[in-house]
């Protein structure tokens, strides 16, 4: 059990997404009782057991739901009859809740000016994990940003090769000028991220899209963007826009 509880702790430190699944309710014969434990990751790697068998399958798939983004559930596995599709022969029934352990959101922030230093301390002090790209090494850094766990430095579409995009990851690109947004948007869209927003005037935004649609673009893939991005509460500092692009982050996660 102490293995089940330091790999939880570990893959939050990883920023790994699994599901805990645990026996709370078992009658009759069955093959493990209440306090079980099985902790399974998105990709099906496990730790622990429920009981082994086709028990255990159906409990692990429909915790690999849960790890990618579902929410938690109670299951029931019946162990009489195989034959009408029961999940065994024990005799009994067993109930196993299945929550979701889920690391913090990441932001990724496309952009090392200074909306992106602000973002990255307004969105640290709501517990995100923050990683920062640029192609400016002298702003892409601690120094400079310090509230950033991470960094990747070079240009845009190199550096977007060397992030792994989840349903966990929001993105704010708040580049210098729309041909950086030309140049990710393309590969952002093809995530699952359920948030990209990106910054800059109407005009500016008209520009990028005009270029998109040349690169393929549709209009369907286009209503997944935020653009201008943040709610409009009349920001103008770097803080003040920080604050709105966050709102409207906070905004998406909840609805």
């Amino acid at each position: 059990m102490e293995s089940i509880y330091e790999s939880i702790l570990q893959a939050q430190r990883n920023g790994q997404a699994a599901a805990l699944a645990t026996v709370i309710r078992a009658r009759g014969s069955v093959p493990r009782h209440e306090a079980s434990k099985l902790l399974v990751f998105a990709d099906g790697h496990i730790i622990g057991t429920v009981g082994g068998g086709e028990l255990e399958n159906r409990t692990i798939e429909a915790a690999k739901q849960v790890a990618q983004g579902g929410a938690a559930c109670i299951i029931t596995h019946t162990l009489v009859d195989p034959a009408r599709g029961d999940a065994g022969v024990c005799g009994g029934e067993v109930e196993v809740f299945i929550e979701p352990i889920m690391p913090p959101p990441t932001l990724l922030i496309i952009g090392a000016g200074h909306v992106g230093k602000a973002l990255a301390r307004q969105a640290k002090w709501l517990g995100y994990r923050i990683l920062v790209t640029d192609d400016r090494p002298e702003l892409c850094t601690r120094n400079f940003i310090p509230d950033a766990d991470e960094f990747i430095v070079g240009p845009t579409i190199e550096a977007l090769s060397k992030i792994s995009i989840d349903h966990q990851t929001y993105i704010a690109s708040v580049t210098r000028g729309y041909l950086y947004e030309v140049d990710a948007l393309p590969i952002l869209l093809q995530s699952p991220a359920p948030y990209i927003g990106v910054i800059g005037s109407k005009r500016r935004w008209a520009m990028t899209v005009q270029d998109l649609k040349t690169k393929g673009i549709t209009e369907a893939e286009l209503e997944r963007i935020h653009a201008p991005i943040g709610l409009e509460i009349g920001a103008e500092t770097p803080e003040e826009i920080a604050v709105s692009i966050m709102a409207e982050i906070i905004a998406q996660r909840h609805t």
